[in-house]
């Protein structure tokens, strides 16, 4: 729902923002230039200004102070009236007052979009779409970042996802304030509410009898500084029974031009002070440090705009197109996705075609999105397994959303994942146990799918089909990655004594023919990303770390050759030239901090995108790395790249265990001994990255609990503070 209300105003409002952030930005000049020209401060009175610029500006009629501190003059010559810059400490006119013609065009079109009344009013319509969009960005942030307090914590997302977190935490608090005041501004504007402007003084029954006095004699205006004048109306020429009209911040008051005191002075109420303020943080005039803070904020509304809209594009063809799905407050039966690649949304999605044929109403969305269901009956889950039973990307939030619901329905779960990993469907039984815990019942047993296998599937359609009574035919189309081909350059085999056969394969993007090939760049990817493809006979995709980013030029990774495996197996038969094609899944979960010390800890494979981490690194930034394999003659994997960067200063430390000579070490036991070393370094604000096999992950933990303890830490307080990172297999 928050996403909804997120992205939807800002995809039809998307043209009109981008032209009131564009022009707004340009407008928030205007008070710095004002700011530039206006003259030095000064204890001058009005009384004395006004008297030289009365001497030196025949016909002055008016004088004005803006907020920025520049006095403007009008002045009757002739036919017409002008408007001319004043120096207070001369009263000489020093040139046409005024912005000019393109900011006069560029506030009008700001305003108004050149439609009067009526533009007022899609301007507040507007200004009250960013207020949402703000709040619910904000609200979507602090989900994705694990809650309000963790609000400065680095953001993990790249591409357009890290661009726009990133530029939208720096800017929210401008664009909030300038939607804001803004949209109060348009409001006043169009009448429905008001801004004290009707509180008036009221002229003097009677004024002193007399000659005038000289301006600069009028005790009134004496008493007032001038940085305190808005306006000082004079009264008609040759007129004794007219007055002063002056206009400071407070309010305003008459000024009799022959005993020289104030008359009728008026205080402006507190509609009139909330105006002043809305006007000074809108326009940036009295603030104009605020309005050039503003102004960049607004700068980034077409970053924003692109970066949102390319988020909502991806997500859209992650997503299958559910033709029938159903309110949630109507539906019969809920279906709900947790899904890291896309793939499991095509699962529902036929299961949903399948229930909607017999005339169910069924809603199908994220596992972020649980609510409340008022006419279901049931509730089933189908969830995919990230790494070692992590949550994927659209159920992220489901258990904290679980704990906050008061309405439990009965529930079938139906899991995704692969029996290679030790954690097979690891997040579906954590999903169930939290339901069990709940009181939540179940309607069916919690199903396995391995592999992506139609027969699993299959089989746990027919238990739904004869629970309801019903024969589902469901037509599974799985959505399939969009794929660039890759050729292999290079290739470096390692392991083969050790009965360990690992293979280093280099690839590169092939490019397309013709005039296309000279804009390709190929996709876009860090070190730790997954690279994903399918194997000639399989219809599942295998993911491999990826050991270099796309700044490296080319797209590399470390396979093991595993007993009975389909892909490893078909990757150490390829010879330099063959071609694959292949696809990226983001890992933005795992990247090394910005700042401070990096422990990086890996086992065989799991080197690789510790290496391409080290790629990226600086020169003494702090990085340490302990690493393990069999024997160094054999299988020690990237030994000249490791040797290479350690020369240059991007790796400060290289520990290595070797499990079949020397003193036969694995690298839980260097952690061991090293324990007092890396209570310093995580103590320093270090972090620690793993990768490697999942029965190696724990045993690094274990060694990293006791290292912790005299700190009064543990793991999983620095894995909230997103300081301790596994990548498992």
């Amino acid at each position: 729902m928050v996403r909804r209300l997120h992205s939807l105003p800002g995809l039809i409002f998307g043209l009109i923002l981008l032209v009131l952030a564009s022009t707004g930005s340009i407008l928030a000049l205007a008070p710095m230039l004002d700011r530039v020209q206006a003259p030095a401060a000064t204890s001058q009175s009005v009384a004395e200004v006004a008297a030289l610029a009365a001497a030196e500006n025949p016909g002055l009629t008016k004088l004005h102070r803006s907020p920025n501190g520049v006095i403007s003059a009008s002045v009757k010559a002739k036919l017409f009236f002008q408007t001319v810059t004043i120096d207070p400490a001369t009263g000489k006119a020093t040139g046409p007052a005024g912005a000019g013609g393109f900011l006069d065009w560029v506030k009008e079109l700001h305003r108004s979009f050149f439609l009067d009344q009526a533009g007022h009013g899609i301007a507040g319509v507007s200004a009250g779409v960013m207020l949402v969009m703000a709040f619910s960005g904000l609200v979507l942030l602090a989900a994705a970042l694990g809650g309000w307090r963790r609000m400065g914590q680095r953001v993990r997302a790249t591409g357009a996802r890290g661009w726009h977190a990133k530029v939208a935490r720096v800017a929210v608090v401008g664009l909030f304030a300038s939607a804001l005041s803004g949209g109060y501004m348009s409001l006043v504007t169009c009448g429905f509410i008001n801004d004290g402007s009707m509180v008036e003084a009221a002229f003097p029954d009677t004024v002193a009898t007399g000659n005038p006095m000289p301006v600069d004699q009028l005790a009134a205006l004496q008493a007032v500084p001038l940085t305190d004048l808005r306006d000082l109306t004079f009264p008609a020429a040759g007129d004794p029974t007219d007055a002063f009209l002056l206009q400071t911040g407070t309010g305003e008051g008459y000024v009799d031009q022959v005993s020289g005191q104030m008359v009728n002075w008026t205080v402006y109420g507190t509609a009139r002070q909330v105006w002043e303020m809305m006007y000074k943080l809108h326009t940036g005039q009295g603030l104009w440090m605020v309005g050039l803070v503003l102004g960049l904020s607004a700068l980034s509304v077409p970053l924003l705009s692109a970066t949102g809209t390319a988020i909502w594009w991806a997500r859209r063809r992650s997503m299958p197109h559910l033709r029938h799905t159903a309110r949630a407050s109507v539906a019969d039966l809920v279906i709900l996705v947790g899904s890291e690649g896309g793939s499991t949304w095509g699962y529902a999605a036929a299961v949903a075609e399948a229930l909607t044929k017999h005339d169910l109403k069924v809603h199908v969305a994220a596992m972020n999105d649980l609510g409340a269901y008022p006419q279901a009956g049931g509730l089933i889950l189908m969830t995919s397994t990230y790494g070692d039973g992590v949550a994927p990307a659209s159920a992220a939030r489901f258990l904290d959303k679980l704990a906050q619901s008061e309405n439990p329905l009965p529930v079938a779960i139906l899991a995704f994942g692969d029996r290679m990993f030790a954690s097979f469907c690891g997040y579906g039984d954590q999903v169930q146990a939290a339901l069990d815990a709940a009181g939540w019942p179940r309607f069916l047993p919690m199903a396995r799918v391995d592999r992506q296998s139609a027969a699993d599937f299959n089989a746990w359609v027919q238990d739904l089909g004869t629970l309801l009574g019903l024969t589902l035919t469901p037509d599974l189309q799985i959505q399939r990655p969009k794929t660039t081909k890759l050729e292999l350059v290079a290739r470096h085999d390692y392991g083969v004594q050790v009965q360990a056969p690992t293979t280093v394969l280099r690839f590169q993007a092939k490019r397309p023919a013709g005039w296309r090939g000279l804009f390709a760049r190929g996709p876009a990817f860090e070190a730790g990303d997954l690279l994903g493809m399918m194997p000639p006979g399989s219809d599942v995709p295998r993911l491999y770390s990826l050991a270099s980013s796309r700044r490296d030029g080319f797209v590399e990774i470390a396979v093991r050759k595993m007993p009975g495996g389909v892909c490893s197996g078909w990757l150490h038969e390829m010879d330099v030239g063959a071609q694959i094609d292949a696809f990226i899944r983001p890992n933005p979960a795992f990247r090394p901090q910005a700042r401070g010390p990096v422990i990086l800890v890996a086992a065989g494979t799991g080197v690789g995108p510790m290496v391409g981490f080290l790629r990226a690194m600086r020169k003494g930034r702090g990085a340490e790395l302990y690493f393990g394999a069999r024997d160094p003659a054999s299988d020690y994997l990237y030994d000249q790249v490791l040797a290479d960067a350690v020369a240059q200063g991007r790796l400060s430390r290289l520990t290595t265990a070797f499990s079949r000579v020397q003193d036969r070490a694995y690298v839980q036991d260097r952690l061991r001994t090293d324990a007092a070393h890396l209570a310093n370094q995580i103590k320093r604000g270090g972090q620690v990255l793993v990768c490697g096999s999942i029965a190696m992950a724990r045993a690094v933990a274990v060694e990293f609990e006791a290292a912790l303890a005299p700190l009064g830490l543990t793991v999983a307080a620095l894995r909230a503070e997103g300081r301790y990172l596994e990548d498992v297999y």
